[in-house]
């Protein structure tokens, strides 16, 4: 009898350690614990991040890759331990914001908005989330509603902003055109990026004797209309990061060739694909720099609300002499020859 009540007392003490046990750790896919404006995992713990994008070419493109590269070198590695749904807006506002419910309803470790429209919907769907979102390619925080007017962050939100080098811009502009007066640029009136940087170029336009005319487009199909409209009226056009406007650079560039006059890009993206020169950025090392942001608040290292928004710092010159040279531009020689990266082709995706 005695051992009948011994072996029962030691069964149950067995079957609750058992028990115990199990309830106390965690399966290598469940999160440990977040924390305000960060997801913090348990050892060997993956990520998911939903990327919304607003539009398909390469200074985004370069961004998105560029964000992956900054996460790879934190430890952070798409296939091994992060999962990317990426998601394209193909310019449409509405489409941003699905996007950005869907990710919020896929319960996301982190929104990645790359540019203005997809970073504004990805915030305000998460607004009620513990989900941090990053965002890049934003040329004003503040004017989206990002940032506060003291540079703090509005929420559960931060990331990179692509400010556009505007003075460099037109310092360049004047260099390789000494007799222009009017300078042309085509806007999405919808974008804040787009019409922030307008305001900054009409201001500063005056210093160096030009002259901004500019031209507002609602939609991709205002702009054949509106760019055969302002080469007529000007000696150049500026192309902004406007994201409907480049998605249709090519249309901008040959409405510009036909009227023999160039058209200055804001990075280098835009200068492969046919613009004559460029003070621009590196949209490449943002995205990095962005991704190495962003995991240290995966990681649980900081928060988005308190980590502030970081800004391109270097503009630099491009060149396409192949550009120039189908309008029959003369390149001043001494000034291009100090430009980062010059190419003799023009390369159409």
């Amino acid at each position: 009898m005695k051992k009948k009540l011994l072996s029962s007392i030691l069964a149950a003490v067995c079957m609750a350690g058992l028990l115990a046990g199990c309830g106390a750790g965690t399966s290598g896919n469940e999160t440990a614990g977040t924390q305000a404006g960060g997801t913090q995992a348990a050892s060997g713990e993956s990520y998911k991040i939903g990327i919304s994008q607003f539009a398909e070419h390469g200074s985004l493109d370069n961004c998105r890759e560029g964000f992956l590269e900054g996460l790879k070198q934190a430890g952070i590695e798409e296939g091994k331990n992060l999962t990317v749904d990426y998601q394209n807006a193909q310019t449409d506002t509405g489409t941003a914001s699905t996007i950005a419910d869907s990710f919020v309803s896929a319960k996301d470790d982190m929104i990645c908005a790359i540019a203005t429209p997809c970073a504004a919907s990805a915030y305000n769907s998460c607004m009620n989330t513990d989900i941090p979102v990053i965002y890049t390619a934003v040329s004003d925080p503040v004017a989206a509603g990002l940032a506060n007017a003291d540079g703090t962050n509005a929420g559960n939100v931060t990331g990179s902003s692509d400010v556009l080098p505007v003075e460099e811009q037109l310092k360049m502009i004047r260099a390789l055109m000494p007799e222009a007066k009017k300078i042309g640029i085509l806007y999405t009136t919808s974008e804040a990026n787009s019409c922030s940087t307008i305001k900054e170029y009409q201001e500063l336009a005056p210093k160096y004797d030009f002259e901004i005319v500019d031209s507002g487009i609602n939609t991709p199909a205002d702009i054949e209309l509106a760019a055969t409209d302002l080469v007529s009226k000007v000696d150049c056009l500026c192309n902004l990061t406007d994201n409907t406007v480049v998605n249709a650079l090519q249309t901008v560039l040959d409405k510009a060739n036909t009227a023999g006059i160039p058209v200055f890009g804001s990075e280098i993206e835009q200068v492969k694909a046919g613009c004559v020169a460029s003070m621009g950025i590196d949209y490449y090392q943002l995205g990095i720099e962005t991704g190495e942001l962003a995991a240290k608040i995966l990681k649980g290292e900081a928060t988005a609300t308190e980590t502030p928004f970081i800004s391109a710092s270097k503009a630099e010159l491009y060149v396409n002499n192949a550009a120039a040279e189908k309008i029959g531009m003369k390149l001043d020689e001494n000034y291009v020859k100090d430009a980062a990266q010059t190419f003799d082709e023009i390369t159409v995706d």
